[in-house]
């Protein structure tokens, strides 16, 4: 009897619960190596700032933008391709007007540093959108009496731009087949890519940078995912098209 005894009493020991200041510390720690492991191998969330890449994604100053879901997967099996719409670091030249929003003081600097690996803050780099127009080895460019953007010689899908234009094109420099000012031709460098915004006359893109480095392209390494959907607001969830622009 004594025996029996004993042993619920040990076993009474075995089931104490862990006490709450243990288990809610290591339970925020497991959720946030989630969320790091997460957005550094699969994929994250960006807000969407301005109109550039309107009417596939909205965004003004003030307004609620659209929030977007970018995969880090896709270009572990296959490269960018013509038409994707991806989030992508600038370059030098990319970067003029960029201003960082970390703070001066070393010890908050450090808390919004981490904060970014977890995506509580937003990475201290100046992330783009824009959608791929040609690749490595491609030309593009768009001059008097094209019938649109040029890529090889032959004119690229554009019926996912903005018509209307948001602003007016000077028929002496530009189209509203080009989307604005003539430009080109450059060839791109390889495993570099051309981009545009789809909000072809408000965009700096690619044919605002041609003096650069790069001929205003991007490297491949400093392309951060693709972007796969809109995921609020709610009434603009849904995927982000891709086509085939080059076909």
């Amino acid at each position: 009897m004594r025996d029996n005894q004993e042993d619920s009493a040990t076993d009474r020991e075995e089931k104490k619960p862990t006490p709450w200041y243990i288990e809610v510390p290591v339970v925020i720690v497991l959720t946030l190596l989630i969320i790091f492991v997460f957005q550094t191998f699969v994929g994250r969330m960006y807000l969407i700032p301005s109109q550039s890449m309107e009417p596939t994604l909205h965004g003004c100053e003030g307004c609620t933008g659209d929030r977007i879901f970018v995969d880090k997967l896709s270009y572990n099996f296959s490269d960018p391709e013509p038409g994707d719409v991806v989030v992508f670091k600038g370059t030098d030249s990319w970067n003029t007007n960029f201003v960082s929003q970390r703070s001066q003081n070393d010890i908050l600097r450090g808390l919004q540093n981490l904060g970014s690996y977890v995506g509580l803050v937003a990475p201290d780099e100046n992330d783009l959108v824009k959608r791929i127009i040609a690749t490595g080895g491609q030309t593009v460019s768009c001059q008097a009496g094209d019938p649109g953007v040029m890529v090889d010689g032959e004119v690229v899908d554009a019926s996912y731009t903005l018509q209307p234009p948001a602003f007016p094109v000077n028929g002496n420099t530009g189209s509203e087949e080009c989307g604005g000012d003539y430009f080109g031709p450059v060839t791109v460098p390889e495993d570099n890519y051309f981009m545009m915004g789809d909000n072809r006359t408000n965009s700096l893109d690619s044919r605002y940078h041609l003096g650069d480095e790069h001929q205003g392209t991007i490297p491949e390494e400093n392309i951060r995912g693709k972007v796969q959907a809109v995921i609020f607001p709610f009434d603009r969830i849904g995927g982000v098209a891709d086509p085939d622009i080059q076909d």
